[in-house]
């Protein structure tokens, strides 16, 4: 019997697989037996996300395309909505729009861009969920809000169900993650990256004890819905290998084990048989059933996920 969380697996394509370009290595994850394909949205990393999706879905029919995720600072969600909803009617409904806070420092500086404090950035998130999906909703919309205020504004055109798409929210933080069980349909329960880049500190709080308090936060925001959620998680390092140096080296990078990296949801370092324990592991302690493997990873992965997949 499967489990009530089925796995299933998407691929963070920032940059085309080893010798693809970016639309034929969408075909190709398709074809592996991807769920999703994801793109980031960092301004130094991969195409831009919009048109990204849109190509990707124009080029494919079955796999789904979502961003991970986009940044609430970089666009005003009147503008957003539209331009998702767009590709989520072309599509047949195969958009999941991710949607963060906001966390990479570099962004901010290189783009002169205000990094406002953390505080800020997350109600400006929750108001820009809002705006979206009151744009997706039926006749005109009004928000007043501190952030963003919209006037009798009919959002067009309609995406492709009612509702609209899938609203994934990625967070690691205590207000965020209640916030987040309390309104999206996917959760991506992740370290906090408190000073603006992947270090030894936010590399701590991916760590197991770490996350048993972030999921804790998350079921109090989701109260009886938390079952209905589905728990993403983005691995920050993942490789299939029988070398027990390739995990050492790791940990030792971040300033831990590599036993306590293996216990990790965000590191899946081994052989196939090893990541597939793992990942039933976390699956029942955690809930983690939606897993995004590295695209440069994909290929290798790609038995696991068709293994895995609808289990």
């Amino acid at each position: 019997m499967a489990h009530p969380r089925r796995f299933r697996f998407a691929a963070d394509l920032a940059r085309p697989l080893a010798g693809a370009n970016l639309l034929d290595s969408a075909r190709e994850l398709e074809a592996l037996g991807y769920s999703t394909i994801f793109v980031p949205d960092h301004l130094d990393e991969g195409p831009g996300p919009i048109a990204a999706m849109a190509a990707f879905a124009a080029v494919t029919s079955t796999v789904n395309v979502g961003s991970l995720v986009l940044d609430c600072d970089f666009r005003h969600p009147a503008v957003l909505a539209r331009e998702l909803a767009t590709i989520d009617a072309f599509s047949g409904g195969r958009l999941e729009v991710g949607l963060g806070a906001g966390w990479k420092a570099q962004d901010y500086e290189t783009a002169g861009i205000a990094m406002d404090r953390p505080g800020v950035r997350v109600g400006r998130l929750q108001e820009h969920a809002a705006v979206l999906k009151g744009l997706w909703g039926e006749g005109p919309f009004s928000f007043e809000g501190e952030h963003y205020r919209i006037s009798e504004l009919d959002g067009t055109p309609a995406p492709y169900a009612p509702g609209g798409p899938k609203l994934l929210v990625g967070g690691g933080g205590p207000r965020l993650l209640r916030w987040a069980g309390a309104h999206a349909d996917i959760v991506g329960v992740n370290p906090s990256i408190h000073s603006g880049a992947i270090d030894e500190a936010a590399a701590h709080d991916s760590l197991e004890d770490r996350i048993d308090e972030k999921v804790a936060w998350l079921r109090a925001g989701a109260e009886d819905r938390f079952d209905e959620l589905e728990l993403n998680c983005w691995l920050a390092v993942a490789e299939v290998t029988d070398d027990p140096a390739v995990a050492d080296g790791v940990a030792a990078l971040f300033g831990t084990t590599a036993d306590a990296l293996g216990r990790s949801p965000m590191a899946l370092i081994g052989t196939l048989g090893e990541a597939a324990e793992r990942l039933e592991e976390r699956r029942e302690r955690w809930g983690y059933s939606y897993i995004v493997i590295p695209g440069d990873q994909a290929r290798a992965f790609a038995p696991l996920v068709a293994d895995l997949t609808g289990r």
